[in-house]
């Protein structure tokens, strides 16, 4: 039996919103019901709910500051959802500075749904490696090819740095062949909650359309199992929302992130 949409989103909104957002931050503060965190890579802003704010163009202002009065804070992103109220909250962030970032699809479903068998092309391996002992390197290469792909995205050094704080919480899996990444993503189950998220996937061109991608989602599905996980969500892009469809996953809303740049 899988869940329907509303019953998605309602355990989406109640596990995976607030202070399940900054798992993994080098520090966090809170102020009215935001979470405003500090990553290696920049700020980050989450909530439950805004129901209740009497002034929330002040309290979006007050944030503004609270980042742009730290010098080592290049940018800072506010993560807001589609159904989020207010419905002109993104007029308000832009009033104040932020821009609008590519909009993508919340997808969420039973993790077992992912857990298949999926051929891979002759030479292509899936592993974990961020328990290996050569982990620095696998993660800095697939850090590389992840930032050529997407054209940006956080350097070897600051993914080390997460694994090490998400003290296990955290998985990195690649494919490769001939010794190189071709695609890498990670799995990163939430503390307190029956939810791992997978991110990342990127792969090189040349490789698409063979089942890579999927082929790392179903491994990564298979250890959220094994580690008690009910269901995966994911943020997705147009051309990785088909394959998780395909799959089962239900897409409960989207999510819009809103960056703030010095």
């Amino acid at each position: 039996m899988t869940d329907d949409a509303a019953t998605l989103l309602a355990a989406y909104d109640a596990q995976l919103r607030g202070v399940a957002e900054v798992q993994g931050a080098a520090s966090w503060d809170r102020s009215g019901p935001l979470w405003r965190a500090t990553f290696s890579h920049g700020g980050f802003v989450s909530y439950e709910s805004l129901e209740g704010v009497t002034d929330l163009d002040a309290l979006i202002a007050d944030t503004v500051d609270y980042f742009a009065t730290n010098p080592a804070m290049a940018e800072f992103e506010w993560k807001t959802r589609g159904h989020d109220r207010p419905a002109d909250l993104g007029e308000r962030l832009e009033a104040h500075g932020l821009v609008p970032e590519e909009v993508e699809t919340v997808m969420v479903g039973q993790a077992r749904l992912l857990a298949v068998d999926v051929d891979l092309p002759d030479g292509v391996t899936v592993r974990r490696v961020d328990l290996l002992p050569e982990r620095d390197a696998w993660v800095t290469e697939a850090s590389a090819v992840a930032a050529e792909i997407f054209g940006d995205g956080p350097s070897g050094e600051e993914m080390l740095e997460r694994l090490d704080r998400m003290e296990g919480f955290e998985q990195f899996w690649v494919a490769e062949a001939e010794g190189h990444v071709i695609c890498s993503g990670r799995l990163a189950m939430v503390e307190g909650t029956d939810f791992a998220g997978i991110w990342g996937g990127s792969t090189l061109p040349e490789w698409r359309g063979k089942g890579i991608y999927r082929a790392l989602t179903a491994a990564r599905a298979r250890a959220a199992l094994e580690a008690g996980v009910r269901y995966i969500n994911s943020d997705c892009t147009p051309m990785s929302r088909p394959i998780l469809e395909r799959s089962g996953l239900v897409a409960v809303t989207t999510t819009t992130p809103y960056v703030w740049h010095r």
